[in-house]
């Protein structure tokens, strides 16, 4: 019994202890806090931008999170416990994600990591983080890009959570995938060829032929298309992974109470 004491002792001491060596939580709110001074002024500001439009319009919170050191401790227990800290993400949601950072330093190795709120790990799976930090993110610390991989790669996470959460709108729902909507696109458009082909065999069986005829039974197809071109695509904007690099985005007043469960991966450079 004195050795279990002894052992909760021992981690109650440790997590107080990495509490205490956490960065406090930026006040005025920043979701792009560079305290290991990564990335100009201008790359933090292009980087806050595009996060407060995101949580605009789907409340998911994305916050990027540089430090010099991380006195000792693992990274991955180190952006769990900043993440609960700051409360990232909307309580009750828990749909927030963090990049945190470690810069190389001397011999030491440069390390990053993606932890995920629970109500992400869905979406953003361990393997999709992984794979994005080996084939995004890494290649381009390498080069010491720092803005570049952060901003592809938040981009790609937009991605990857995009239809998890929405903006508590009246009517909001949730998206159709690509896929969907091809397959009724490929549905309606035989059953239309079907009545078409039917259309055309009864004119001709009555040598039945008019302009007019022609004309009317080749007008579904064509609204057919035109009301498919807009939802065609899963609803999803064009714009690719620059759907929101752009815009100023509203005043960030701060993170929402989001809770971090054990989801994320990392990776050294």
């Amino acid at each position: 019994m004195r050795v279990l004491h002894t052992l909760l002792f021992v981690l109650v001491s440790a997590f107080s202890a990495l509490g205490q060596n956490l960065p406090e939580k930026p006040n005025p709110p920043r979701m792009v806090n560079d305290f290991a001074n990564m990335l100009t002024p201008q790359e933090q500001q292009q980087l806050e931008q595009k996060f407060r439009a995101y949580n605009d319009t789907t409340s998911t919170q994305i916050a990027i999170v540089t430090v010099p050191t991380l006195d000792g401790y693992d990274i991955s227990e180190y952006a769990f416990a900043l993440g609960r800290k700051w409360g990232i993400g909307q309580k009750g949601k828990n749909n927030g994600i963090l990049i945190l950072v470690k810069p190389k330093a001397g011999s030491e190795k440069g390390k990053v990591f993606i932890a995920t709120g629970y109500g992400m790990e869905g979406a953003i799976t361990d393997a999709r983080s992984n794979r994005l930090i080996d084939e995004v993110i890494i290649p381009a610390f390498q080069k010491k890009q720092y803005y570049q991989g952060l901003d592809e790669a938040t981009t790609a996470l937009i991605q990857m959570a995009r239809g998890e959460y929405k903006a508590d709108k009246k009517g909001a729902g949730k998206e159709v995938s690509p896929l969907s909507s091809l397959l009724v696109f490929l549905i309606i458009a035989i059953v239309f060829g079907a009545i078409a082909a039917l259309g055309r065999a009864r004119r001709n069986a009555g040598s039945v032929y008019s302009s007019a005829g022609h004309h009317a039974s080749s007008l579904p197809w064509w609204l057919l298309l035109m009301g498919m071109g807009s939802g065609f695509g899963g609803g999803r904007s064009s714009g690719g992974w620059n759907d929101f690099s752009g815009g100023g985005g509203s005043d960030f007043g701060g993170f929402g109470g989001g809770d971090f469960g054990g989801g994320g991966a990392g990776g050294d450079w």
